[in-house]
């Protein structure tokens, strides 16, 4: 079980450069799949989702920084 717990931790973002990091990749595949939806539903509707794809990563990278801030608070100042 201990070496579970280590391969865990591989998946938690720690530090504001890899939310940054994961906000990217979020960022590149929303566009890839806006960018779809723009070949898919020509005009208005494939647009109208090329903004919702979008405007989600910054919905969540805002959610995440507001965790990776939280955390490291609770680190250096335990209740």
């Amino acid at each position: 079980m201990r070496w579970w717990r280590g391969f865990a931790r591989l998946f938690v973002v720690k530090t504001k450069f890899e939310a940054f990091m994961l906000i990217y990749a979020i960022a590149t595949g929303a566009v890839e799949r806006g960018l779809t939806y723009t070949h898919r539903f020509p005009g208005t509707g494939g647009w109208i989702m090329f903004a919702a794809c979008t405007i989600v990563v910054f919905m969540a990278g805002g959610k995440i920084l507001d965790g990776v801030e939280r955390d490291a608070m609770e680190r250096n100042h335990p209740y």
